[in-house]
């Protein structure tokens, strides 16, 4: 799919003349006798493969999280609002006149994400008790609901100002520079490194709270590492793309149906085919309406809709 994504567009070019593209955009020989636009497409496919790689493998491990704390199988940032939360905190700032860098979006997006985690595991728990997953769905349905709602108010209030994040907030790469690149990088490899070392706390939570305590975890360190890890990943990948769904969703369920219920495999995994499915649609999403394209949220949305839909009607999709 890197591959795919290199090669594939409303322009498409030669293997061969890629490379040399490729080389020229780094600066690392001339431009001399290739197209004259061949070296900024190549330029902008970079950036756009390195997008599709943090996303993907922010969004889908972040869902693996996500399904693990909550004990909820069909949890994602998207469903329970933590994309919401990232997106109403941008735009919030973009408002007010601040979060003009990439750098800002990031730590802002963030911020909106950990909050938004928090707010749901704290309203959607039972006292005394393991998290309902029903409750926590549909508290994080109502609070994304709710934030989707005043961030529509606010574009509303200054349409010209928000025209910039139109593309943004429909989950989309355009207009994303290597400056978003290497702002949100940092962010989402911490937050790969800090989910591979959560992996086996993970298998433990899925027991039970009981059976968790009884083999040693300390189920509110646990928690809390995996909220802020959450955060990590989906806010790092809603300040590159903006709000995408469903990639949280189908990957861990996808990945799960092969591996089991092993948790350091799914997350392996995951890092893997997120990135896979993320680079795929945003090709797709390239030749769909050629010569223009459509944002990678509403392809991932055009798969991924079906795909929530066949894991309501399966049983074996809906068991962690």
């Amino acid at each position: 799919m890197v591959a795919a994504s290199l090669l594939v567009g409303s322009q498409p070019l030669a293997p061969g003349q890629l490379v040399r593209a490729l080389e020229a955009s780094l600066g690392l020989r001339d431009s001399a006798g290739l197209a004259p636009d061949a070296v900024n497409i190549a330029g902008l496919r970079l950036v756009r493969t390195l997008l599709g790689l943090l996303v993907g493998a922010g969004l889908g491990v972040g869902g693996v999280l996500i399904q693990a704390v909550t004990r909820n199988p069909v949890a994602e940032p998207g469903i329970l609002g933590i994309n919401a939360g990232a997106s109403f905190v941008v735009v919030l700032a973009v408002s007010l006149g601040g979060a003009g860098s990439a750098r800002g979006q990031v730590v802002l997006a963030a911020l909106g994400a950990l909050v938004a985690t928090a707010v749901i595991l704290l309203i959607g728990h039972t006292t005394g008790s393991t998290a309902d997953p029903a409750r926590l769905t549909l508290v994080g349905v109502a609070l994304g609901a709710v934030l989707s709602g005043v961030v529509k108010a606010l574009e509303l209030l200054d349409p010209e100002g928000f025209t910039a994040m139109l593309a943004w907030e429909s989950g989309s790469f355009e207009q994303r520079g290597m400056d978003a690149v290497v702002a949100c990088a940092p962010l989402v490899l911490v937050g790969l490194a800090a989910a591979c070392a959560l992996s086996g706390r993970l298998d433990a939570l899925a027991l039970g709270d009981e059976l968790a305590a009884a083999l040693g975890t300390n189920l509110v360190l646990v928690r809390v590492a995996a909220v802020l890890t959450i955060a990590a990943l989906v806010g790092g990948a809603t300040a590159l793309a903006g709000p995408i769904l469903f990639v949280g969703l189908m990957v861990p369920h996808v990945v799960r149906w092969t591996t089991g219920p092993d948790h350091r495999r799914i997350i392996a995994h995951c890092i893997v085919l997120g990135p896979a499915l993320v680079l795929a649609a945003d090709v797709i999403a390239r030749v769909v309406v050629r010569p223009g394209e459509m944002p990678v949220g509403v392809t991932t949305s055009f798969i991924g809709a079906p795909v929530l839909i066949r894991l309501v009607r399966r049983s074996r999709g809906v068991s962690l």
